[in-house]
């Protein structure tokens, strides 16, 4: 599972309007519209065709607990993408990202300070070019690696800088062993 891409994902999905479809039977119907064929859909789920056909006309109704996930993640994941595109285009240009956080945090700095890591935790309003840019990372398959350095350096700026008015001296920023993560537009 992927911490940051996964957040990035939720963020987003509180954005839609409609709710997503609940019955195993629904959202596989979704899924055939949209991928044009039982045929795509099962290669997709890594199922049979003629399982597909079953949800299809409701002669199965309860998934195992595996595909059910596999079943919500790649509906989510399809679902309302006009809206998805307009709440990230928001959030790049005008809006920004809020990043809500519990990790050890720390950075290095000229001898003297005290650069030691601890447990912070930090809600944070990020300016619309690091939301931009966690975006197009997210989009380009970026790792839960590039798109936590984005989040560092993010947060390097907006909160141990204050946006250039201190801090003026510190080189990177470490945010390691998160405990809790989460984004919001």
């Amino acid at each position: 599972m992927s911490m940051f891409g996964d957040g990035l994902d939720q963020a987003v999905q509180r954005a839609f309007t409609r709710p997503v479809p609940k019955s195993a039977g629904a959202q596989m119907r979704y899924l055939v519209k949209q991928l044009g064929g039982t045929k795509a859909v099962a290669r997709t789920l890594r199922i049979s065709q003629r399982t597909v056909e079953r949800y299809v006309k409701h002669q199965i109704k309860k998934p195992r607990p595996d595909l059910a996930a596999r079943l919500e993640r790649e509906v989510k994941k399809r679902w309302q993408p006009q809206i998805r595109a307009k709440a990230r285009q928001q959030a790049a240009t005008t809006g920004g990202i809020v990043i809500d956080t519990r990790a050890r945090l720390g950075y290095t700095a000229p001898i003297g300070s005290t650069d030691q890591d601890r447990v912070r935790h930090l809600t944070v309003a990020l300016p619309p070019q690091y939301a931009a840019r966690l975006f197009d990372a997210q989009e380009a398959g970026a790792g839960d690696r590039e798109l936590q350095e984005i989040a560092a350096e993010a947060l390097k700026e907006v909160y141990f800088q204050d946006g250039g008015r201190r801090a003026g001296s510190l080189e990177e920023v470490r945010f390691t062993d998160i405990e809790h993560l989460e984004f919001d537009l």
